[in-house]
């Protein structure tokens, strides 16, 4: 079987993904590529030729991009800072856009010791645990309401427990629930959410309405009930000098800020831009 090039395989990837609508079509041909030769991105160009089954296999993956199926769902992983966690059917994917909101989480815990985190909406448990590995002496508690969710996030939470990251202590619970984390009151270091924002009937990417939950995308009263009841947990766990940081969505730029601020005990109310421009998160510490 003669070996053939990969260069014009990732090519030809890149333009069928293309024309199929996919946001960026050589990037993800290029990670399906490394994917299915089992290496990392970057090194992709070491590998002039590869077999034809190779070629075979980075076809049938490319295809199903091609129909929009995410292509998370295809690697079976997801990046967030420093680790990589599982994701699929079930539960929702984590994107770059939150890179922001836990690069902002992480200087505000520098300096301090011990300090005690807690994520809200934790999902595949990828923020609990991108902390919980950046910073090995935290104490980081994370819930969700989804069981499915919270299946993904005990897979990930053992699987880098196995790696030698500090344990997380995940828990099942709404954070709607004035009682969430009682015990913790006044005591917490940081709290992070990203919760479901986006007002119903939105319009939103076929890799999104598709395959993520949609009770972990969608949320009443215009997609603001959920970060109100987060920003009401989250006053109620800081402690003095403690901050939180929420995510919502880009037409939430002035209304979720708004929610931070009634809070009179919240200060230094921000909101932040993503990596787009688009208005994404808001921050504020407890006075």
């Amino acid at each position: 079987m003669k070996r053939q090039p990969l260069r014009l395989a990732i090519l030809e990837a890149t333009r069928i993904l293309e024309d199929a609508g996919v946001a960026s079509p050589r990037t993800d041909a290029e990670l399906l590529a490394a994917h299915v030769l089992g290496v990392e991105r970057g090194r992709l160009p070491l590998i002039p030729l590869v077999d034809p089954p190779v070629i075979d296999a980075l076809g049938q993956l490319v295809a199903q991009r091609a129909k929009r199926v995410p292509l998370q769902h295809l690697t079976g992983w997801a990046a967030l800072g420093d680790i990589t966690v599982g994701v699929g059917l079930g539960v929702f994917i984590p994107r770059p856009e939150t890179e922001l909101l836990l690069e902002w989480g992480l200087r505000l815990l520098k300096g301090r010791e011990y300090p005690v985190v807690v994520d809200l909406c934790t999902g595949s448990g990828a923020l609990a645990l991108a902390v919980a590995h950046a910073r090995r002496d935290a104490v980081v508690y994370a819930v969700d309401v989804d069981p499915n969710a919270l299946a993904w996030a005990r897979h990930n939470a053992d699987a880098r427990a196995a790696e030698g990251d500090t344990p997380i202590r995940l828990y099942s619970g709404d954070v709607g629930d004035s009682t969430i984390f009682a015990e913790l009151d006044g005591l917490v270091d940081l709290v992070l959410c990203n919760p479901p924002y986006v007002p119903p009937g939105g319009e939103l990417p076929p890799e999104v309405i598709d395959y993520d939950p949609a009770q972990a995308v969608f949320a009443p009263e215009a997609g603001l009930a959920v970060i109100r009841q987060a920003v009401a947990t989250a006053a109620r766990l800081l402690k003095p000098g403690g901050g939180m940081a929420i995510e919502h969505d880009d037409s939430h730029g002035a209304a979720a800020p708004a929610l931070v601020t009634s809070r009179k005990v919240l200060t230094e109310v921000q909101d932040h831009r993503d990596l787009a421009g688009r208005p994404r998160f808001v921050t504020a510490r407890r006075a």
